[in-house]
């Protein structure tokens, strides 16, 4: 399952996530009829420079549950899904796991992939070889028009479509075997 995250900053003990998409993959496929999106209200405004980079702001969020319950509602639908993310082991598995603790929510652990991990399987690990997002739509030749970028919604669309390009030219299993894996963190679901 592909997911996003847009934040308050880069510090996951001192911001919070503001908003979440995902969508299903299976078998080298996007699922576009199965995603969860929603925004998240943080406790202190969002600035206005993470307004200029995301389009998220305060006006968007203001009618949002908390991090914490839409952390809770994601951890539902996403089940013992895979969670794939691109940098997800530097920063959006970070914040999975800083949301729980900052709210005592109990924690089961899931498996993870980084897309960066693809991205260097695929292109190589020389230095200077970028793997940012915009570097796969560069290389992938993703059309990417008319998708807006830093929302994770249009994040997670493009990722989806990175993701499924580096799956077919790896040559990957409806498994992901041979892709290194890192623990992430989802509340337990009480339902």
């Amino acid at each position: 399952m592909i997911y996003d995250l847009e934040t308050t900053g880069l510090d996951p003990e001192q911001d919070e996530f503001i908003q979440i998409a995902a969508m299903r993959f299976t078998a080298g496929s996007l699922c576009p009829e199965d995603t969860f999106a929603s925004f998240a209200k943080p406790r202190r405004s969002i600035s206005s420079f993470i307004e200029s980079y995301t389009g998220v702001g305060n006006r968007h969020v203001a009618n949002a549950n908390r991090p914490e319950e839409v952390l809770c509602e994601f951890a539902a639908w996403s089940g013992d899904s895979t969670l794939i993310a691109h940098n997800g082991l530097r920063f959006d598995s970070k914040f999975l796991a800083a949301t729980c603790r900052r709210h005592g929510l109990p924690m089961r652990e899931v498996h993870s992939i980084d897309t960066i991990h693809m991205s260097k399987m695929l292109f190589g690990k020389v230095r200077g070889t970028g793997h940012s997002l915009d570097h796969l739509i560069s290389r992938l030749r993703i059309d990417s028009q008319n998708i807006r970028r830093h929302d994770a919604r249009g994040d997670v669309e493009i990722l989806g479509r990175a993701v499924a390009g580096m799956w077919q030219r790896l040559g990957l299993d409806r498994s992901f075997n041979g892709v290194p894996r890192h623990g992430a963190f989802l509340p337990i679901d009480r339902g």
